[in-house]
């Protein structure tokens, strides 16, 4: 009985997880990527990064891509139904995306570049955040992007990874303190630094160097520094052409246009 008891247990607790990472999976979408056009789907964040490479990359070989980023529900179906490539926003969001598109494969990841965590400030910087220490003082709002569970972002886990670097708990539980929202997604704590009108927020230098009028950047000190890459993977049916626009994303002059959102190799 008791091991009866054991094993209803771990299918109760099983069971939501295993529905939550496939909660957009539809068995009746047939995969069917070739039609003339690479097509990348992923979470918002290197889209804009991505956009211009493919532009110099259509100019030269006169291919289509097609970029496609936001929350996964927005874009899930369309591909499952045509995706030649999919990138993950850190590793863990790529582990979960495969759960989904079963076309993919883990094997077939790779890592292309990565980047780090910054402080995002209003700009102008009017409280004078200057580094980590800065938001532990009594007052300062702070933004935290989190999946809270239920959400596929890489911002998950990054603020309690910056914030217990290096191993001291009252700076956990200070920085904790001060935060006014635990955001889905980084879309959407973009928007609560600005309705919230926020004094700092946790995430990549993408933000503040595509929305200087909002958002100025300021580093996080070299001993919290965390870093996650952005990852890749090619459907085994995906048009032929997509394999050439990877290959192109990590050459030198791609190297130079994603460096200046903050990806690096």
């Amino acid at each position: 009985m008791r091991t009866t008891a054991i094993l209803a247990t771990t299918v109760l607790i099983a069971s939501p997880v295993l529905a939550q990472d496939t909660q957009f999976y539809d068995s009746a979408i047939k995969h069917m990527p070739k039609d003339g056009i690479v097509k990348l789907y992923g979470a918002g964040g290197p889209h804009t990064a991505f956009k211009k490479v493919a532009e110099v990359w259509e100019t030269q070989t006169s291919n289509k891509v097609e970029i496609i980023a936001g929350p996964e529900s927005k874009w899930s179906a369309a591909a499952q139904a045509d995706a030649d490539i999919l990138w993950g926003t850190s590793e863990q969001s790529m582990t979960a995306f495969l759960q989904t598109y079963l076309t993919f494969s883990s094997d077939q990841v790779d890592p292309i570049y990565i980047r780090p965590t910054v402080i995002a400030v209003k700009a102008g910087n009017p409280k004078g955040i200057d580094g980590f220490d800065d938001l532990l003082k009594d007052g300062i709002k702070i933004v935290v992007t989190e999946g809270s569970g239920v959400y596929n972002t890489s911002g998950t886990g990054t603020w309690e990874d910056v914030a217990g670097r290096t191993g001291n708990l009252e700076d956990v539980r200070a920085f904790r303190k001060n935060i006014v929202s635990y955001a889905l997604g980084s879309g959407a704590s973009f928007k609560a630094f600005k309705d919230m009108d926020a004094d700092a927020w946790i995430t990549w230098p993408n933000w503040p160097i595509t929305h200087p009028d909002v958002l100025d950047m300021v580093q996080i000190d070299d001993d919290r520094q965390i870093w996650r890459d952005v990852n890749v993977a090619v459907a085994p049916d995906a048009d032929p052409e997509a394999q050439m626009f990877l290959d192109f994303l990590i050459t030198d002059e791609a190297q130079s246009l994603m460096k200046t959102e903050g990806w690096v190799r």
